[in-house]
């Protein structure tokens, strides 16, 4: 079963939680984090990106860069924009996007559970984003931004988080931004704290949904804390912060592809070869996303495309040769593009489908890309069938929104 523990989380007081809490770290570039911290010395941007302090010349991956988040950190402590609960806290957070509702519970789970997979993946990691991750960890001696993860829904524990939620106000309730509701309960009574933990300890497998490198460097600072230090069962660097969710309450929105040039073919040779697999239908002008698998949008010169996979080259018993995006991978990608390895190839780019078929569209017209390819989003249940295999998607196969906001939890695990 997986350890989901309670901790003494470093948070905000209530009439500074809008200033302090910020977009995670690894959706934004660093100018974009430096005009979303300017005029905000409490911006928590200034922990997760710390290099917005500096000088463009200045390295993000400097050690001085690294010591600002600690110093930061320090700072804000110091001045009370950061104060730590005294008793091991659960918290409930809820996030509404348009029709996405979801609640988590805000807790830290097993480093141990990651080494031994009962913390299920289904992503490889960077080792350049692993490394910047364990470093800022490492000198700042918090975890700043939770894991996004999830779990089998269970009827439980469903009812004493909705018991939670109606007994008591939240002590957060504002809207970012971009229009997404956030609010916060804090479990802190001991008999309500044991109660959904058992409850939690019931739970066999937690799935990591986005934020795999959070996961990996949390995990691996804190093994080498633990053979520094000794073993302590009770220190808090054998934990990571999470936030676990049910996974019926999970929105996966679709990740697409735009490829910069069609490997030396016309647009007429590689719509012939798309049609040895595809059944291909001209939508025109305009076209909706795919609303079921197997199905993909393409648009090329001004032209939206339908592809219908041929029923012959359907995968049926692979939970990742079966996704979409692998069949699209296999019959297109390599083949006719000769795109070999996703991760690694400059011509290709990937677009979160937060941004809307009219950023593909955009993005071909000025002539950046060639083609671009609206894929049909990866459902929850499969995320699940390939974690359980022991296998991993392709890169970018899924898009969650809405996102966490990083500063309302902190993790000291130094």
């Amino acid at each position: 079963m997986a350890i989901i523990k309670p901790f003494k989380g470093y948070r905000p007081p209530s009439n500074l939680v809008e200033k302090i809490a910020a977009k995670p770290y690894d959706v934004m570039n660093r100018a974009e984090a430096k005009e979303m911290a300017a005029g905000n010395d409490i911006s928590f941007l200034r922990i997760t990106r710390p290099e917005l302090e500096f000088d463009d010349s200045v390295s993000s991956y400097s050690p001085e860069v690294y010591q600002r988040a600690r110093v930061n950190f320090k700072k804000f402590v110091d001045q009370g924009a950061l104060v730590q609960d005294q008793e091991s806290c659960y918290y409930i957070y809820r996030l509404v996007m348009g029709e996405v509702d979801q609640t988590g519970i805000v807790c830290v789970c097993g480093i141990d559970d990651y080494w031994n997979d009962t913390i299920k993946k289904h992503e490889y990691t960077r080792p350049v984003k692993e490394k910047d991750r364990i470093t800022n960890i490492k000198v700042s001696g918090i975890q700043p931004g939770p894991v996004f993860s999830a779990y089998e829904q269970r009827d439980d524990i469903d009812k004493l988080v909705k018991t939670f939620k109606d007994a008591k106000r939240p002590v957060y309730d504002f809207k970012s931004e971009d229009g997404v509701l956030h609010q916060v309960w804090v479990v802190k009574d001991s008999d309500d704290v044991k109660q959904l933990e058992s409850s939690l300890a019931q739970i066999p497998s937690v799935y990591i949904a986005d934020g795999h490198h959070r996961a990996a460097s949390g995990a691996i600072v804190g093994r080498e804390m633990r053979q520094e230090k000794g073993e302590n069962n009770d220190a808090p660097y054998n934990y990571f912060l999470s936030v676990i969710f049910p996974h019926n309450q999970l929105k996966i929105l679709d990740y697409n592809r735009l490829i910069k040039d069609l490997n030396g073919k016309t647009d007429s040779e590689f719509l012939s070869a798309l049609e040895e697999k595809f059944v291909v239908t001209k939508k025109g002008s305009t076209y909706s996303k795919p609303t079921k698998n197997n199905a993909y949008g393409m648009y090329i010169s001004d032209c939206w495309y339908e592809l219908t996979l041929r029923e012959m080259f359907l995968e049926q018993n692979d939970p990742v040769e079966s996704l979409d995006i692998s069949l699209l991978d296999k019959y297109v990608f390599k083949p006719l593009l000769d795109i070999q390895d996703q991760r690694t190839d400059k011509r290709i780019d990937f677009v979160g489908g937060i941004r809307g078929l009219g950023e593909l569209q955009k993005r071909v017209d000025s002539g950046e890309m060639k083609v671009a390819f609206a894929i049909h989003p990866v459902s929850i249940e499969q995320l699940f069938e390939v974690a359980n295999s022991g296998r991993v998607m392709p890169p970018k196969s899924t898009w969650f929104e809405p996102k966490l906001r990083s500063g309302l939890f902190i993790h000291q695990i130094d």
